[in-house]
């Protein structure tokens, strides 16, 4: 596996981090956690300019056929400037499940304009006790004599208070830890019985609290097969960790980079304090933990494209080295940035915001090593 980009990947590499460098400065975070949608529509408008919204769509489909290998150039740009635009959400997760499931009409009325930038989705899936397990669902979904009736809560939707359709997962028949018997459900925000509520993460990224009560759906409202929604859910979650490890990626070099910055010019006793032996020790570290972390996400992004019989168990790689490098590098650079690093008017904090939600997205390392282990039939 060449764990290098292509000449092609390069290129929408560097225009990324370009345009998130001009476009996404982290200040804007400060006036974005207060915003009423958390992130700019404007700045989204030109994303989706861009094709960043085509970029993981078959051709048939309207994308740009680039790919995880092309996807995780675009979020680790993203994740440089800890934006908060709803890529992951929308493109990665809501629209995923509608290009994996979704009818001709379904994708036509939902799948075209999201690429266009026009309409927002979300993945209805967590639930309060389900602790990263994506089968441990209650919310019911229940036989009706249009449809179907549609009741639970589901917890951290991400983009859920934007989204004008929410892709909820539900049961249909079995218990609550069983893998079968979930059903994906197209559900519109302004259905009778769907209440929304805004979550504001620490990180600034928004969410959604999302309430379903007596919801009646029709038939059409089911993506793929009643009872078949596991297996589409699972690949979807596959590729958006691997978007989110790339966007982790993306924040723990822009961190690292502003950190050996300041070690270069912080004075201290008269010195510069990036000469100290034990600094250059710690920075060394960081700088081997991007790069193992790169590796991790490159492999599991090619894999997926390449339908390996190892790529859950490389996504789960990724993921763990992720965690534990963004970590790591998030608290070391406040801890090397000193006194002022603690502070809310220095970005450097921003970082540590997001590891600490990034990690509880999709599942932490220790969940993540158990799966890898599972899955190698430990």
């Amino acid at each position: 596996m060449q764990l290098v980009l292509s000449d092609d990947q390069m290129l929408l590499a560097e225009g990324a981090r370009s345009f998130v460098s001009r476009s996404c400065p982290t200040n804007r975070l400060r006036r974005l956690r207060d915003d009423a949608t958390g992130f700019d529509a404007e700045l989204w408008r030109q994303i989706a300019e861009l094709g960043w919204t085509r970029a993981p769509f078959a051709e048939e489909h309207g994308g740009l056929g680039l790919g995880l290998a092309g996807v995780i150039c675009i979020t680790e740009a993203l994740g440089r400037g800890l934006a908060t635009e709803p890529y992951l959400s929308t493109v990665m997760l809501g629209g995923q499940c509608v290009a994996a499931g979704g009818s001709a009409e379904q994708r036509a009325a939902l799948l075209e304009p999201m690429l266009d930038g026009e309409l927002h989705l979300a993945l209805a899936q967590q639930e309060r006790s389900a602790r990263f397990d994506p089968f441990e669902v209650t919310a019911r979904a229940e036989l009706a004599q249009a449809g179907f009736r549609l009741s639970g809560e589901k917890t951290q939707v991400l983009g859920g208070h934007v989204a004008s359709a929410l892709i909820v997962v539900a049961r249909t028949n079995g218990a609550a830890h069983d893998r079968d018997g979930l059903t994906l459900l197209v559900v519109p925000r302004d259905a009778p019985g769907v209440e929304i509520v805004r979550q504001r993460r620490v990180d600034a990224a928004p969410a959604a609290l999302v309430r379903l009560r007596d919801v009646e759906l029709p038939r059409s409202a089911v993506l793929g097969e009643v009872g078949g929604g596991a297996a589409i859910l699972e690949s979807v979650l596959d590729r958006a960790t691997v978007a989110l490890a790339a966007e982790m990626l993306g924040s723990m070099t822009e961190a690292l980079e502003r950190t050996l910055q300041y070690l270069k010019e912080r004075v201290q006793f008269g010195v510069v304090i990036g000469t100290f032996q034990a600094l250059k020790h710690r920075a060394a570290r960081m700088f081997i933990e991007v790069e193992l972390c790169r590796s991790a996400v490159m492999a599991a992004a090619r894999a997926l494209d390449e339908g390996r019989s190892d790529a859950r168990e490389l996504v789960s790689v990724a993921k763990a080295r992720a965690n534990d490098a963004f970590l790591l590098i998030a608290n070391e650079a406040i801890q090397m940035h000193g006194g002022i690093g603690m502070t809310d008017e220095h970005d450097i904090g921003f970082f540590l915001k997001r590891a600490r939600a990034a990690e509880m997205t999709f599942g932490d390392a220790a969940y993540h090593r158990n799966r890898f282990a599972e899955l190698r039939g430990f």
